[in-house]
């Protein structure tokens, strides 16, 4: 080959890795509009307090999302439902509060179904109801120390949500004694001749509680599940039953339970079990204890209800935050946001079941401009989702860092996936909040999609076979993702909404 030829060759493959070294160097960063740590495309109220999602169900095209809240303040108060609705679990409109307080009490967390076959008579044949059913808290009677201040009501709407009118028969489920009788998740199930019946799944205390109503008003209790099983570090909350089809075709039920404290990060965290439910009876297959999400900031998740016939994902959608220090975060006119909304399933790893926690599909929609990495790259603003492929070495670190020297560290190394935010920005509102939180993973990772927020981080393995969510709040934005090791390629998506 001609020298000359060989000098072109040469010039043109600089030119190359010039502009492909410059390509990533030359992402420009777009600040927010938003408040400081306001997320870009996860749900925030827009102002005031937020902790449990309620009452979630779908209905004519839309996704409702209840939650627990408080206009009045950024701290925890007198309980109310507030509500949002989303064509797509990601783009959320707030509505006007649902549920207010009433004499009987603040309205804690539950569940809504919509009641097709009008079994309350609250609505018509041609215009059923949807029934929300809750926890009513009398904050009296918890201060003059009584064990029988919570109680379970429901209240109605026949407008998609919009209006609710509160039976006046309530409670519909009187306390039993229980100091914690909380949180009624409420289905339709069919029984064995093939008729329906309401099955309501509380938490009490230390347990869980299983009701069965033909009418939404009158409960009669069937079982009891937990007494002495999996986590006990605190008392028991928020629970769901849901049947979902195993990779062998068989059908199980999971059992979600939410723990306040007790979980493997500190405070508070969501377990299940997996097994059968039978003649009102659950039984686990197992004993062990597993965890929905092994991050420090993903508790007391729930599923929607009356999902369209042709959608047959089981979503979730959880509170993200931690009971340690969810008051005290430094965020300023709101306090707290949800997960990303998920889709669940199970798994088979190596011949055991697991729950397997998806990002939704959806969330393929906020995709604008992509940029691919090899080493490093500049982030195009505080919204991303970043793809990586493994090597096949089972091992892997990526690094985010700011201009103010902060980083956020993700890495997995000696069969423990961790997230290290023990120097990614502000963390002296409480002492266990900077720290690094780590999951036991013994099968293989062989990829990452990781949510990026202004104030969160959200690390799926395997697309959900692990997942860690935690809160973080950086001086300033992230700016820089290095692949460390164990990274094949990866690319970075700006998420707008």
């Amino acid at each position: 080959m001609p020298i000359r030829t060989i000098s072109n060759l040469i010039l043109s493959l600089l030119v190359i890795l010039i502009f492909s070294c410059q390509s990533n160097s030359e992402v420009n960063f777009t600040p927010s509009q938003l408040e400081e740590f306001r997320p870009e495309y996860h749900f925030t109220p827009a102002k005031g307090w937020m902790n449990d999602p309620n009452g979630m169900f779908f209905l004519d095209g839309e996704y409702h999302l209840f939650y627990q809240y408080y206009p009045d303040s950024t701290v925890w108060g007198p309980m109310h439902w507030g509500h949002a609705i989303s064509t797509d679990l990601v783009n959320w409109e707030e509505l006007p509060i649902a549920i207010y307080p009433d004499s009987l009490g603040y309205i804690f967390s539950g569940s809504a179904v919509y009641d097709q076959g009008n079994t309350s008579g609250l609505g018509t044949t041609d215009n059923p109801p949807i029934v929300a059913i809750y926890t009513y808290h009398n904050m009296e009677g918890e201060r003059s120390g009584a064990s029988d201040y919570q109680s379970q009501g429901i209240a109605f709407s026949t407008d998609k949500g919009r209006n609710w009118v509160k039976y006046e028969g309530n409670p519909v489920l009187p306390n039993q004694g229980i100091r914690d009788f909380r949180d009624p998740k409420v289905s339709e199930i069919a029984q064995a001749d093939g008729t329906k019946q309401w099955l309501m799944t509380l938490a009490a205390q230390d347990r869980i509680q299983f009701f069965s109503s033909t009418d939404l008003k009158d409960w009669k209790l069937n079982s009891e599940f937990g007494q002495g099983i999996g986590a006990h570090g605190g008392v028991w909350e928020c629970p769901d039953l849901i049947p979902i089809t195993a990779p062998n075709g068989a059908r199980k039920w999971v059992l979600l339970v939410s723990i306040n404290p007790g979980g493997p990060q500190k405070g508070s965290a969501t377990q299940y079990f997996i097994g059968n439910f039978e003649n009102r009876i659950f039984t686990p297959d197992d004993t062990m204890i597993r965890w929905l999400d092994y991050g420090p900031d993903n508790y007391a998740g729930v599923t929607w209800a009356n999902l369209p016939k042709e959608d047959t994902r089981t979503l979730f959608i959880g509170w993200m935050s931690n009971w340690l220090y969810a008051q005290v975060v430094p965020t300023q006119s709101w306090r707290s946001a949800m997960t990303t909304a998920r889709e669940l399933s199970l798994i088979d790893i190596n011949g055991v079941l697991l729950l397997k926690s998806a990002p939704v599909k959806e969330l393929e929609k906020l995709r604008g401009e992509k940029f691919d990495v090899d080493l490093s790259s500049g982030l195009p603003s505080q919204a991303v989702e970043i793809v990586a492929a493994l090597d096949g070495s089972d091992s892997f670190s990526l690094t985010l860092t700011n201009e103010l020297g902060e980083s956020l560290g993700i890495n997995k190394d000696l069969g423990l996936v961790s997230i290290d935010r023990s120097k990614a920005g502000r963390s002296t509102f409480h002492p266990d909040f900077a720290a690094m939180h780590s999951a036991p993973m013994s099968w293989k990772a062989k990829e990452l999609r990781i949510f990026l927020d202004a104030s969160s981080v959200e690390v799926f393995v395997n697309n959900g076979e692990l997942v860690l969510t935690s809160l973080l709040f950086p001086s300033s934005p992230w700016k820089k993702l290095t692949f460390n090791q164990g990274i094949e390629k990866g690319s970075i998506f700006n998420l707008k909404k």
